[in-house]
């Protein structure tokens, strides 16, 4: 059943970029490790969805190697994205690369915001496409998902997270794009549907803001939304969920709240560029560079 709007997935996969990404992505391995988690856990986790009316646009550098250049050549063989190679995206070009893959043939444009290196449920679009709005732009987030670090497993709730959605009239679109996954209230009105994990963020060594939050849960019930995403987790014991109870969630609330009375501060005092900043100041100190 076709929905009444024109959805596209968006994804950045190594676009130039400033800040502190810029940091990360100089990095010896970034770019291997970003592939590997790419066909892992993103690529397949779109490749199964139960709804198939979508696009993705996925952006990659002009300057891309060689050896990835022959690695999306491989990925579109049977294909599900439009691989796209630009320097940036305004907003111009955004807009002229929607219409290409879409035509533009409904009143309305459904984007998603979805990182290389995460995942999305079985039912991911098709919980989202069923979601009704009543003004002309609105963004949308599904708020509960899962977070996988190594072998553990957690089950979390994000009421602003970054597989956040924007429905909107073609004419004078902004899309998902618009700000960050959480500013996006800065500029329309939202909606927060908590129906189950909706999905999966990949905790790893090179992550520039994503931790552990939530509470430590068995894949057995997640299973069927997730496949083989989570096929390699270890189920806790009576005691590792004790142990994440009593000690390990109460140390990340803590550390959360502490770190997020900072960002905010820091907001307040140089706006984004002094966050931006200090992100990279944390990457050099996890890096020793």
């Amino acid at each position: 059943m076709k929905t009444a709007h024109d959805h596209v997935i968006l994804t950045r996969f190594n676009l130039p970029s400033k800040g502190p990404e810029s940091f990360i992505r100089s990095q010896d391995g970034w770019l291997i490790d970003r592939v590997m988690l790419f066909e892992q856990y993103c690529l397949p986790s779109v490749r199964m969805q139960s709804s198939k009316d979508f696009e993705w646009i996925i952006y990659f550098d002009p300057e891309s190697p060689a050896w990835l250049r022959e690695r999306i050549k491989r990925w579109s063989r049977d294909p599900v994205f439009s691989a796209i190679y630009r320097e940036e995206v305004s907003r111009d070009n955004l807009l002229h690369d929607l219409r290409s893959v879409t035509g533009a043939k409904r009143q309305h444009l459904l984007t998603t915001n979805l990182d290389n290196d995460d995942g999305l449920s079985r039912d991911f679009v098709e919980r989202l496409q069923s979601v009704r709005v009543h003004r002309e732009r609105q963004a949308i987030y599904l708020t509960q998902g899962l977070i996988k670090n190594g072998n553990t497993l957690y089950r979390h709730l994000d009421r602003e997270n970054a597989f956040c959605s924007v429905l909107e009239n073609w004419e004078n679109a902004v899309t998902c794009w618009v700000d960050w996954h959480n500013r996006l209230a800065d500029h329309m009105s939202t909606t927060e549907v908590a129906d189950g994990p909706a999905w999966l963020q990949v905790i790893h060594e090179r992550n520039v803001s994503n931790r552990v939050h939530g509470r430590r849960v068995p894949a057995g019930s997640f299973i069927p939304n997730f496949g083989q995403l989570i096929g390699d987790v270890n189920d806790p014991n009576w005691y590792d969920t004790a142990l994440d109870r009593l000690w390990d969630a109460p140390r990340r609330f803590v550390y959360e709240a502490t770190r997020a009375g900072v960002k905010k501060a820091t907001m307040l005092v140089g706006g984004k560029p002094a966050l931006d900043r200090m992100k990279v100041l944390l990457q050099q100190g996890k890096t020793g560079k």
